[in-house]
């Protein structure tokens, strides 16, 4: 795959992003400062503005779709796009309408994206049926750090104070942090588009169980809440998971579902890994502080955590290699449901 059908594959993804008109202004900065990242990491420069240019409609699916005629570049493309639709839920009509657009631009008939399109589905009814409350995805909604400070007071008749000495369960959130950071960097390693999807609502389960060792019961509506203000944006995420992948060349051969080298690999896992780690950690001292922290406080606390947990990655690879040979889409769905 050379440098222009990698741009418009996620000149695509970018597309799909903002297709339900949705995004608030945090989560746009987010997915422009993702821009910004991968451009740094790739070498690409033009990057930004292709950002700039799908946010301005100055390009459109018709004129990326163009650039592909590599039928399994084609697939991919619509791959990512239905990911980046469903990573938040289920899709509204105005993404519906957007991959139906996609799918003709593309060239692409039912027989070639039933498979997927199946998956997919399935995939978002088990993260539906194994949420943590009744809330559906998308209820409540993205609702930023400020929202999210007025709406996680503090409570500390339900959680234990700062002061509180770590006791047992300490060692036992920490591995079950470690447990999942590395089955998250194993899932970038499968070979099928949609196993990245997946990592977001093992984030959610995993913050469930901590606030929940913490004697707080959280509803989905929360957890997202909390994910968002420690700077970890649903969209975004996958949109930076699947950028780096596929500048990357974890991807591979997209055709016959081959994943890429080591080195590539490693580059993939860590954003996966890391991401989860510290995001883990930040809920653990969160809720056993009382839930106390503020939103900046929330974010910084991530971002101190992200390049340490990055750094371990390599520590981990092992044991991330060794995870991703034992899954299966089987497995992963019974991972999401609690199986």
């Amino acid at each position: 795959m050379n440098t222009e059908q990698q741009k418009s594959i996620l000149t695509i993804a970018l597309l799909a992003a903002f297709a339900d008109g949705t995004k608030d202004d945090a989560e746009r900065e987010e997915i422009r400062r993702i821009a910004q990242s991968l451009a740094g990491d790739s070498g690409m420069a033009d990057l930004p503005r292709i950002y700039q240019d799908v946010l301005l409609k100055r390009t459109s699916v018709q004129a990326a779709a163009a650039a592909l005629s590599d039928p399994a570049h084609r697939q991919l493309a619509y791959e990512m796009a239905v990911c980046v639709c469903d990573v938040d839920g289920r899709q509204t009509p105005a993404e519906a309408q957007f991959l139906a657009t996609l799918k003709a631009a593309l060239q692409l008939g039912a027989q070639q994206t039933a498979a997927f399109e199946q998956d997919a589905d399935a995939l978002v009814d088990v993260v539906e049926k194994s949420a943590p409350s009744a809330t559906p995805w998308g209820a409540a909604g993205m609702a930023g750090a400020g929202a999210y400070a007025a709406a996680a007071a503090p409570a500390p008749a339900a959680a234990p104070t700062a002061a509180t000495p770590p006791g047992p369960a300490d060692a036992e959130l920490d591995k079950s942090i470690l447990n999942y950071a590395l089955l998250n960097g194993a899932l970038e390693l499968l070979p099928q588009s949609w196993a990245s999807m997946a990592i977001i609502p093992l984030q959610v389960k995993m913050v469930y169980g901590i606030g929940k060792a913490h004697g707080v019961e959280l509803d989905q509506g929360h957890i997202k809440e909390f994910i968002a203000a420690a700077g970890v944006g649903m969209t975004s995420q996958y949109l930076e998971q699947f950028g780096r992948k596929l500048l990357g060349g974890l991807l591979g051969k997209v055709a016959g579902r081959t994943v890429g080298g080591l080195g590539g690999a490693a580059t993939g896992m860590a954003f996966s890994f890391a991401t989860t780690y510290a995001l883990g950690q930040v809920a653990k001292r969160y809720y056993a502080g009382g839930r106390v922290m503020s939103s900046a406080m929330l974010r910084d606390t991530f971002q101190n955590l992200l390049g340490p947990a990055k750094q371990m990655q390599s520590q981990y690879l092992p044991q991330i290699q060794q995870k991703a040979a034992t899954l299966d889409a089987a497995k992963v769905m019974a991972m999401v449901r609690g199986g």
